[in-house]
C-alpha cells in the first residue's frame, strides 16, 4: 500500500458560521448568567439611587438641550455666530424651565387652597366610601383612622409643606441650570466632536443618534398633544362652570408628562371640585369629558399623526414609571420613559446579541429585531 493511501484525509469542510443564538463553546450555565446579570442590574440601580440628586437633574438637562438643539442649528444656518446661537438656545431653555416651575407651584398651591374649603364635604364623601367598603366585608378601621388627618388645617399644612420644600426644588433647578451652562459652552464644538466619534466608533454614534431622535420625538409629541388636551379640558370646565379652570388645565398639561397615571392625577382634583360645587352630575360630565378627550387623542389621533413616540409597550411604560420613580424619586416619574429609551438605545439596540430583547419591550418588534440573522451575517461576510 502506498504512503499516500495510508495518509488520512483531513476534513477540509469550512467551519460553520456561528450566529448569536448558537452555542459554539460551553459557557456559564443559564441560571448563573441570569443571576450575575440581575446582580449587576441591582447594583447599578442602587448606585444610581445613591446619586439620584445629581444624575436625575443632569439627565433632565440633557433631555432639554436635545429638544432645543434644532433651534441652535437653525440659528447657525441663519448666519448667527455659533457662540451667540448657543447663548440664545440656553436662554430659551432657561425661560421654559422657570416658567414651568412657576406654573407648577401656582397650580398646586391654588389646588390645595380650593380643595381645603371643602374639607368637611371631603370627609363626608370619604366616610361614605368607607361605609360602602364595610358593607362588602372589608375592614374599615385603617380607613376610619385616616379621617383624623383630614382637616382644613392639615390641607393648609400640606400647602405650607410644599412651599417649604421649594428649597429642594430650587436645588434641582440650580443643578439643571449649572449643567446646562456647561452644555451651552460645549455646544459650539458638538458637530466636530460627533463627526470625530462617528469616524472612530460608528456603532456608538448611531446608538446616540437613535436615542436623541427618540427622546426629541417623545418630548415634542407629548408637549404638543398635552397642550391641546389641556386646552380642551379647560374649555370643558369653563362650559360646565367648574371653578379654577386655568389651574386644572395647567395641572392636566403637567401631569401629561407622567406616563400611565398622569391622566388620573390631572382628573381627580377637578372632578372632586365639580362634585363639591355642583353635585355628582357635573362631576360625571367632567370625568366623561376628560376620558373621551384623552382616549381620542392618545389612542386615535396621536398614533396617526406622530406614530409611536414612546418606542416601548404600555407594560414597559408602566414598569418604567415605577422603576425610575423608585430610583430617582419624584423627578424619575417625569424622566421615566426617556431613561428607558436611553437604556434601550445604548445597551440593547447596538448589540446584535441583545437585540432580541426588543421583541418583548419594543412597540415595533419587527423593525427593532433582526429577524433574518443569516442574511445579516452573510452581508457582513461579503
Amino acid at each position: 500500500m502506498s504512503p499516500e493511501a495510508r495518509t488520512p484525509v483531513e476534513d477540509t469542510d469550512p467551519p460553520q458560521d456561528v450566529g448569536p443564538g448558537d452555542t459554539a463553546r460551553p459557557g456559564l450555565p443559564m441560571l448563573v448568567a441570569v443571576a450575575i446579570s440581575l446582580a449587576a442590574i441591582g447594583l447599578s440601580l442602587a448606585l444610581l439611587q445613591s446619586i439620584s440628586g445629581i444624575i436625575a437633574p443632569i439627565f433632565l438637562a440633557v433631555n432639554l438641550m436635545v429638544v432645543a438643539y434644532p433651534l441652535f442649528v437653525w440659528l447657525v444656518a441663519s448666519r448667527v455666530p455659533r457662540g451667540i446661537a448657543a447663548v440664545i438656545t440656553g436662554v430659551a431653555v432657561f425661560t421654559v424651565i422657570l416658567l414651568g416651575a412657576a406654573m407648577l407651584v401656582w397650580s398646586i398651591t391654588a389646588m390645595i387652597g380650593a380643595l381645603s374649603e371643602y374639607s368637611e364635604r371631603f370627609v363626608e364623601l370619604f366616610d361614605r366610601g368607607v361605609s360602602l367598603l364595610g358593607s362588602f366585608g372589608i375592614d374599615n378601621v385603617s380607613f376610619t383612622e385616616s379621617l383624623d388627618s383630614i382637616s382644613p388645617e392639615s390641607l393648609l399644612g400640606l400647602a405650607g409643606g410644599l412651599i417649604s420644600n421649594a428649597s429642594g426644588a430650587a436645588g434641582i433647578i440650580l443643578i439643571i441650570l449649572v449643567a446646562m451652562v456647561f452644555m451651552i459652552v460645549d455646544l459650539t464644538m458638538l458637530t466636530k466632536r460627533t463627526t470625530l466619534t462617528h469616524r472612530l466608533h460608528p456603532e456608538f454614534t448611531d446608538a446616540i443618534s437613535s436615542f436623541v431622535a427618540g427622546i426629541r420625538r417623545y418630548w415634542v409629541v407629548t408637549t404638543v398633544f398635552g397642550l391641546v388636551v389641556a386646552v380642551l379640558d379647560g374649555i370643558v370646565l369653563v362650559a360646565l362652570g367648574v371653578s379654577l379652570p386655568l389651574v386644572w388645565a395647567v395641572l392636566s398639561f403637567v401631569t401629561n408628562y407622567i406616563p400611565n397615571v398622569g391622566f388620573f392625577l390631572g382628573l381627580v382634583p377637578p372632578a372632586l371640585l365639580a362634585y363639591f360645587e355642583q353635585g355628582p352630575v357635573t362631576a360625571t360630565f367632567v370625568i366623561a369629558a376628560y376620558g373621551v378627550i384623552n382616549v381620542v387623542f392618545q389612542a386615535f389621533i396621536q398614533p396617526k399623526v406622530a406614530g409611536d413616540a414612546v418606542g416601548v409597550t404600555g407594560t414597559i411604560s408602566f414598569i418604567s414609571l415605577l422603576l425610575w420613580a423608585w430610583v430617582f424619586g419624584p423627578l424619575g416619574a417625569l424622566i421615566a420613559l426617556p431613561s428607558t429609551l436611553a437604556v434601550k438605545a445604548l445597551l440593547i439596540d447596538p448589540d446584535p446579541r441583545l437585540r432580541w430583547v426588543n421583541a418583548f419591550i419594543s412597540n415595533d418588534p419587527i423593525g427593532d429585531v433582526d429577524v433574518h440573522p443569516e442574511e445579516t451575517r452573510s452581508e457582513h461576510s461579503d
